[in-house]
């Protein structure tokens, strides 16, 4: 189960990791893919960083609350992070920069 705190105009998810130890991620975008749900974080410390390393996860409802599952299915990690690069664009009004498209 995630934990959400509000800290000014950016939202941070608290997630345990595989240890049961508390990891802060900022939250960076949730989206639909599919027909399911996604959510892009990034480390809290990374926030600022344009190069930070972006975690997908795929979210679930269970027992009335959102629980964030990993995605196993390469290609579907490919496809969802390549959503997210293209809503990324959008956002911020600008080109992708990708080779070949």
């Amino acid at each position: 189960m995630a934990k959400i705190e509000s800290q000014g105009e950016k939202d941070v998810i608290v997630l345990l990791d595989e240890g049961g130890e508390p990891a802060r991620f900022a939250h960076v975008l949730t989206f639909f893919y599919e027909g399911a749900r996604y959510v892009a974080l990034v480390p809290e410390e990374e926030a600022d960083d344009d190069e930070a390393e972006v975690v997908l996860l795929r979210i679930e409802e269970k027992d009335g609350g959102d629980v964030y599952v990993s995605i196993d299915n390469e290609v579907l990690l490919d496809e969802v992070f390549n959503e997210f690069l293209d809503l990324m664009d959008e956002l911020e009004g600008g080109e992708s920069g990708r080779e070949g498209e």
